[in-house]
């Protein structure tokens, strides 16, 4: 039975290698999980080799593969072809495969759920769920998480002014833009995805 931190440790080496398409090193698995030492993670890698999850090649540069019963990718689905959304257009199967680690996975991305219509213009919707990439500079006109002041966080349209301060834009008409000296407002990170599920 592996552990909570030892289940994500597999996880990660698997979603790793969904999107790389090699092992990662340890210092990356550390840095995925958040731990600082490569010592724990060593065990973790151990514990998983141990159990079959896992096989190791010492000496290899990035030796860890997937045992073939990790190797049934979770994040892949069929791309049966294209639909209409406008006139509609003849059916034809297709045949390939869609890696969804490629778009949503990755150590440095994490997922918030939006709680407000603030951003519903842009197609993101209160109840929604927001695929982050973590860093601290994004281009004007990218859809950013903004910490104002060290204590609120808001996802918005980035925009920046001549004078130095930074507006961030609502993408719905009834907010009015929030204006900020540049030193008052942090980015966090990018929206580079978005899911939505229409489950009852």
């Amino acid at each position: 039975m592996l552990s909570n931190r030892e289940q994500d440790a597999l996880a990660f080496i698997r979603d790793f290698i969904g999107l790389h398409g090699h092992a990662p090193l340890l210092n990356e698995i550390a840095a995925g999980l958040g731990i600082h030492s490569k010592g724990t993670v060593h065990r973790y890698v151990q514990t998983l080799a141990r159990d079959g999850h896992i096989t190791l090649f010492p000496g290899r540069h990035r030796g860890i593969t997937l045992n073939t019963d990790q190797q049934d990718a979770p994040w892949v689905l069929p791309l049966l072809g294209r639909i209409a959304a406008g006139r509609p257009i003849e059916a034809i199967p297709g045949h390939d495969t869609l890696n969804l680690a490629e778009f949503f996975m990755g150590p440095d991305r994490f997922v918030l759920r939006v709680s407000g219509d603030s951003m519903i213009d842009a197609g993101i919707l209160d109840g929604d769920m927001v695929i982050i990439k973590r860093c601290e500079r994004a281009n004007d006109g990218a859809i950013i998480v903004a910490l104002i002041d060290g204590e609120q966080a808001t996802l918005k349209r980035l925009r920046r002014g001549k004078d130095g301060s930074v507006t961030l834009l609502a993408e719905n008409r009834s907010y009015p833009p929030m204006i900020y000296p540049a030193d008052r407002v942090r980015i966090q990170g990018i929206v580079v995805g978005q899911l939505r599920s229409y489950q009852q």
